[in-house]
């Protein structure tokens, strides 16, 4: 938690509060399923909330902005960033049952009435949103296949509509072909050597694919 508070100074009583509460969510239920690695559930916060809300030291979602969060495991980052941004609203999707169950009493536990969650391929969804975010599900070309069609056309944040994701090491292959995508180092926001070598990839909605 003080590692939160250095990075993030201005949560509200009620914020700190839920994210105070995640840790003994997540250990209590990662001891019953498996949703977080082991090794990793004592770094909740450094490796999985910090990690998540990452995406918020380059974007503050304007009010009632709509967000997908892809592939979300036992809820990150769309439970963080759900507690960061309150007046926004998140879809939570995930194939994995048990995992969606645990998000779903995570959600309840912390009262968050702007997470609704599914549990299905991201296929299945039809609706639209203004931003889908993800944690290295998989790479970016069969991502962008998955959730093309799901990106709301009017924008009205300071980033145009898109794909923020969140993932790890040389990129420069990967993306090669896509149109106007940038990547942000969270070693530029964070000092933990953890950030080291990880970035958010800012696809906007106007991009192209080379054959």
């Amino acid at each position: 938690m003080k590692l939160l508070q250095e990075y993030f100074k201005d949560l509200t009583e009620e914020q700190l509060s839920q994210f105070k509460k995640l840790e003994s969510l997540y250990i209590d239920w990662n001891s019953k399923i498996n949703v977080i690695s082991r090794k990793d559930i004592d770094e909740l916060y450094l490796r999985h909330v910090l990690h998540s809300l990452s995406i918020a030291k380059l974007i503050s979602f304007k009010e009632n902005t709509t967000l997908l969060d892809v592939g979300t495991g036992g809820g990150f980052p769309g439970i963080p960033l759900a507690i960061l941004f309150p007046n926004c609203n998140f879809h939570l999707v995930d194939s994995i049952q048990k995992k969606i169950n645990v998000v779903n009493i995570v959600v309840e536990e912390l009262d968050l009435k702007n997470v609704k969650t599914s549990c299905c391929r991201v296929e299945k969804i039809n609706d639209k949103y203004d931003f889908v975010v993800s944690r290295a599900v998989t790479n970016m070309k069969d991502f962008v296949s998955w959730i093309k069609y799901n990106i709301n056309k009017k924008s009205f944040n300071d980033f145009k509509n898109g794909v923020l994701y969140l993932k790890g090491g040389d990129l420069k292959k990967e993306l090669i072909g896509f149109k106007n995508v940038k990547t942000y180092e969270l070693s530029d926001f964070f000092n933990e050597d953890f950030f080291n070598e990880k970035k958010v990839v800012y696809l906007p909605i106007k991009y192209k694919i080379k054959n």
